[in-house]
């Protein structure tokens, strides 16, 4: 392992060494306030060079999952300090992701008196869980142009409160048919104004987002989370030439903009072209992830496109996952039935392996 285990020491981002921790929806936020079993969670991790939180609404009509952690009040910036102080023990950076579902969710969800929005009117297939039952996506309401121009201002007054919270950064979730990937994909973006239509206008809300946000806390401190051709959130995968063409086009204005780093969410319908064209295009730092296990992160680091690996059911279910590398040691499985439940179990309880946890 001698990459993955080595200190990185790039442009924007110095780290204790070549390891991520993903994001991944956990759901434990009472009240959608970050809580102190939270904190322990991220402290247990803190082996990782960077953290990337769980995806955060920065603001209440982006709640579209139950018990999603905000960071809009503030009750939600005092609630994540006691994370960022536990991961920040050990030299571990943590960036939070800002997530904005957009037509992912239901109302039972939201605030009381707020509505789901999208990049346009067209409602997600399938059902999304609540404390009601699973429910049925709801239909969004399409944004507006001013609309559009009002949640950046929410992205950039939430990536303020995030660095107020102690972190290192932000990471603008661009993935998994949440709202920023909903005005790229041109299947959901039936838009007509500035924000539709072409490749340039469909990127438009993505980047526009990025440099404002950089301009506010500093380039340094911002990431994007990408998945080109994803499938999740009800998105279907289009020519192949347009999606190039159009993560080719983000990565080159990404890459002006020159912020911390692009994070890559590798799918089975990304074309390779594609990769390349987004490693070819930003010159900054890639972090890629997709079902790594150690072994195939150190090959896929040694390759020089890859800068840093994230990992994401390693940790959730090993919570010492940097110290079972160094010693070769197997992993725990996961537990799905606790996923998104509430409480320690599955989330906080896992053994470590000197024994401690359940």
């Amino acid at each position: 392992m001698k990459n993955l285990l080595t200190p990185f020491n790039g442009k924007s981002l110095q780290l204790k060494n070549h390891i991520v921790m993903a994001p991944m929806t956990r759901s434990r936020a009472i009240g959608n306030i970050p809580n102190d079993l939270m904190a322990e969670y991220y402290g247990q991790r803190k082996g990782a060079g960077l953290i990337i939180t769980e995806g955060t609404a920065p603001v209440p009509e982006a709640l579209g999952y139950a018990h999603m952690p905000g960071i809009f009040s503030n009750q939600q910036i005092k609630g994540w300090k006691p994370v960022t102080h536990a991961v920040h023990q050990n030299g571990t950076k943590i960036f939070l992701q800002l997530m904005h579902t957009g037509r992912i969710g239901h109302s039972a969800n939201l605030p009381k008196n707020v509505r789901l929005v999208g990049a346009s009117a067209i409602p997600a297939a399938g059902k999304i869980h609540t404390d009601m039952g699973s429910q049925e996506h709801d239909m969004p309401v399409a944004l507006t142009t001013e609309g559009v121009k009002i949640v950046i201002a929410y992205f950039v007054e939430a990536a303020k409160n995030a660095i107020a919270a102690g972190f290192d950064g932000v990471e603008i979730h661009g993935a998994n048919g949440y709202l920023v990937e909903q005005f790229l994909n041109p299947n959901v973006n039936d838009r007509s104004d500035q924000y539709g239509g072409s490749i340039e206008n469909r990127v438009r809300f993505a980047t526009e987002i990025i440099t404002r946000v950089s301009e506010a806390i500093g380039r340094d401190k911002v990431g994007i989370r990408i998945s080109p051709n994803s499938t999740l959130g009800d998105l279907q995968p289009y020519d192949d030439d347009v999606t190039e063409e159009t993560y080719t086009q983000l990565a080159r204005q990404l890459d002006r903009i020159g912020l911390a780093y692009v994070h890559i969410s590798i799918n089975p319908q990304m074309p390779t072209t594609t990769l390349s064209a987004i490693r070819r295009e930003f010159e900054g730092t890639l972090i890629y992830t997709g079902n790594f296990t150690a072994e195939t992160a150190e090959k896929e680091l040694q390759k020089g496109d890859a800068n840093l690996i994230a990992f994401g059911r390693s940790f959730l279910a090993n919570p010492d996952f940097v110290e079972r590398i160094i010693a070769g040691a197997s992993l725990n499985p996961v537990d799905f039935t606790t996923v998104y439940a509430q409480g320690a179990k599955g989330y906080t309880d896992y053994p470590t392996m000197n024994g401690a946890g359940k």
